[in-house]
């Protein structure tokens, strides 16, 4: 048998084969940076811009596109149509796929429960959104239509209020934004992660931002919080309300707040049945994490929890134990399980194209303007069609004025088409108007007509006149805006679903008795990291893990019980409760306080003091020779505020902070030599946190307090040398007799 050929290609050296790709095996030098400039950048532009973050009418670019073709296809009137239609006619907009559109529709239904005012009105199965396993029916199951609420999108699009670009392939219209009558981007909540940036919104209700608006369009200088009270819920649920939080969320844009569930306890059969949850969990989660609390016998009161949602609304049931203490359990549920949670928020909208982070009143304020913007364009094009109007009715006021002659050049014209110009010679009228009276019937030509025309004549002027009036008085644009604002507020207004409850009150009343008392062993580093270690764990470990350059500067005995006060580099204290962190090794950093109560940027813990009533005083001895000595019960306070300001005094520096349970001795050396011995009980106490305290060491030019401990009586030969009856002093020399020093640990 012959060998076969090789085919031409193959035979081709694959030098030759590279020589038809230009630039083929070249290696081009490219900083990283520029790679990512040029191929990341736009698509991260893309996302911000087309698809995560909400513009100030509320919507995105998806639920824009659905809306509106649901608004073309005369969705406001009649019955329902089947979703599949709906999402069909929709990619004629957004050509992102069924399946992304189904979901958007989803959750802007009535049936899914994710917003205070859906603008989908559905029928058939679109699934819970406080339910992870129900699912949405499929598209070709379900019906769908526009909710009466959406008339208020769509109100004045017809009216050149907004712009309009071509679609995706040029083929259709779209409009920019909505001219919704109200700030919607308040009303519904909504959420998106962009690339580098998210958004993320929570609703608040209805009335109360119609209310907000309109009193800052009466006064720009009014404090939101007294107006907008608190953010509501779809699902309801109860608010942990504290004034300052809700103040800071108000200007900033960013802020978290606590949401947690409502729950009834039903005596006869002995269980809890949970009706409201918090927006940012599911029913699923809190299930599945009671049952894993169970399991590890973190709470023994429960014998069974169970999933009863049905079409009445959602429903969790606990059966309990014989005996259980109601209260305390849910205490417990609320602080172990997703039961209650945060919903942190992060106002970041698109303003002309750029994201921009902002407060309640900003984003008012930004509505305000784009609504009276909507308003100019709508009363100027209503104007300019009156105009239109009325100059074709003043030509035929002119003709109607001596009908007879109209007929007379109407019949004497040979051809139709000199009708029109015979008219603007006869009557001096131009095209426009002579055009519209030769299109007038033969059945009009009488008494009744023609009068009735000039009235229109004269009401028309009216109009005019008042439009243009509009047109130069902002003050009036803004009572159009009051006054829609008021009719949405009456028509669509409903009570609030989520209550607020006074955030202090639950502090206070907060249960301790299921807090372990058992034994623990504090660490604490010179870097701010802390280690609760158990008297278990304690023996068997071997030496402590520590970062590069840290040491250990605090170890104490103490209880899961027992309270923690930080006092940090920025003057500032923290409370927290030993319970709150969990159990350690030494072969572990343990947790850098910093990040795990949440410091302000830059600020760091330098001491550590563990309580367990607040009895004994704070000592600060500053590095000019001056100490404060503050009493614990300052720091105590009626709530359970984890943040205490100005704890201690920032006038000077300070150079050692020191908890004494009861009155004891000093010992303070200078960078002189000198040193000094003081009893606390000769300074006196001030119950302000950040008073300067007194001069005790007096310190010269380019001196400085060295150390300060506690002393221990016989610690030094001559002790009464280092004493003195007058404060401030200078203190002694150490004498080359003296014993050698030990520290106490406190």
């Amino acid at each position: 048998m012959a060998p076969r050929k090789k085919k031409e290609t193959e035979a081709q050296p694959k030098k030759e084969i590279n020589a038809y790709i230009a630039g083929a095996g070249t290696v081009v030098d490219q900083q990283v940076t520029e790679t990512i400039k040029s191929n990341f950048m736009p698509y991260a532009m893309s996302i911000i811009i087309s698809r995560a973050i909400p513009e100030i009418d509320g919507f995105k670019p998806s639920h824009r596109k659905l809306l509106y073709t649901m608004y073309n296809m005369g969705l406001l009137k009649g019955s329902t149509i089947k979703s599949a239609n709906i999402v069909g006619r929709t990619m004629q907009l957004n050509p992102h796929g069924d399946a992304a559109i189904y979901d958007t529709m989803v959750r802007l239904s009535e049936g899914h429960d994710a917003l205070l005012h859906p603008f989908v009105a559905s029928k058939g199965s679109f699934g819970k959104a406080y339910s992870r396993d129900m699912q949405c029916a499929a598209a070709r199951y379900t019906e769908a239509k526009l909710a009466p609420i959406a008339q208020e999108l769509f109100v004045d699009i017809d009216n050149d209020t907004v712009d309009f670009v071509d679609n995706y392939d040029a083929t259709m219209k779209e409009p920019v934004l909505f001219p919704v009558t109200f700030p919607t981007i308040l009303v519904n909540s909504n959420m998106g992660i962009a690339a580098g940036m998210a958004s993320s919104i929570c609703s608040f209700n209805l009335k109360e931002v119609c209310e907000t608006t309109i009193a800052y369009i009466k006064d720009d200088s009014i404090n939101v919080a007294d107006t907008l009270l608190a953010p509501d819920f779809p699902v309801g649920g109860e608010l942990l309300y504290n004034r300052e939080e809700i103040e800071k969320i108000y200007e900033t844009g960013r802020g978290s707040f606590k949401v947690r569930g409502v729950y009834t306890y039903d005596k006869s059969q002995n269980c809890i049945d949970i009706t409201e949850i918090p927006p940012s969990t599911t029913s699923e989660q809190i299930i599945e994490k009671v049952v894993e609390l169970v399991k590890l016998k973190k709470i023994t009161e429960i014998n069974d929890i169970r999933d009863e949602t049905d079409l009445k609304g959602l429903k969790i049931t606990i059966d309990l134990k014989r005996g259980t203490d109601v209260e305390k359990l849910m205490k417990k549920l609320f602080k172990l399980t997703p039961l209650q949670d945060s919903f942190a928020c992060n106002f970041n909208i698109l303003i002309a194209s750029s994201p921009r982070v902002m407060g309640v009143k900003e984003i008012i304020s930004e509505w305000v303007a784009f609504r009276e913007e909507c308003v100019r364009r709508r009363v100027y094009f209503k104007l300019n069609k009156a105009k239109e109007k009325l100059h074709l009715l003043k030509g035929m006021e002119k003709i109607l004025l001596d009908i007879d002659k109209a007929i007379k050049i109407v019949r004497e014209t040979k051809e139709e088409k000199e009708v029109v110009p015979n008219l603007m010679i006869g009557f001096g009228i131009d095209e426009v108007q002579a055009e519209y009276v030769a299109e007038i019937k033969l059945r009009h030509l009488n008494r009744e007509y023609i009068l009735k025309r000039l009235e229109d004549i004269e009401q028309l002027e009216k109009e005019i006149s008042d439009m243009e009036d509009t047109l130069n008085s902002r003050a009036r644009i803004k009572k159009i805006i009051v006054k829609e604002l008021e009719a949405v507020m009456e028509k669509y207004g409903k009570e609030r679903r989520t209550k607020i409850i006074s955030a202090e009150a639950e502090e206070e009343s907060e249960d301790k008795l299921f807090v372990d008392n058992s034994p623990v062993t504090l660490f604490f580093t010179k870097d701010g990291y802390f280690k609760k270690i158990t008297p278990q764990s304690l023996r068997m470990s071997g030496e402590q893990k520590l970062k590069e350059g840290d040491e250990i500067t605090q170890i104490v005995e103490s209880t899961n019980a027992e309270e923690l006060l930080f006092f940090t580099t920025n003057a500032q204290g923290y409370k927290s409760r030993v319970d709150n962190f969990s159990d350690g090794k030494a072969s572990v950093l343990g947790d850098y306080v910093a990040s795990k109560l949440d410091f302000d940027e830059g600020e760091n813990s330098i001491y550590m003091v563990n309580l367990s009533s607040y009895a004994g005083f704070m000592i600060f001895v500053f590095e000019n020779g001056r100490i404060a000595k503050v009493p614990m019960s300052s720091y105590e306070t009626k709530t359970n505020r984890k943040k205490l300001i100005k704890a201690y005094s920032e006038k000077f520096k300070l150079h050692t902070a020191l908890y004494v349970k009861e009155e004891c001795d000093l010992l303070i050396s200078s960078t002189n030599g000198r040193m000094l011995i003081v009893n606390t009980a000769s300074l006196s106490a001030k119950i302000t946190k950040d008073n300067a305290g007194i001069a005790v060491m007096t310190q010269k030019k380019g001196q400085r307090v060295y150390t300060v401990e506690v002393y221990n009586k016989g610690s030094l030969e001559n002790e009464h040398r280092y004493r003195t009856k007058n404060l401030p002093a200078a203190g002694s020399l150490k004498s080359s007799g003296t014993a050698k020093q030990t520290q106490l640990d406190i």
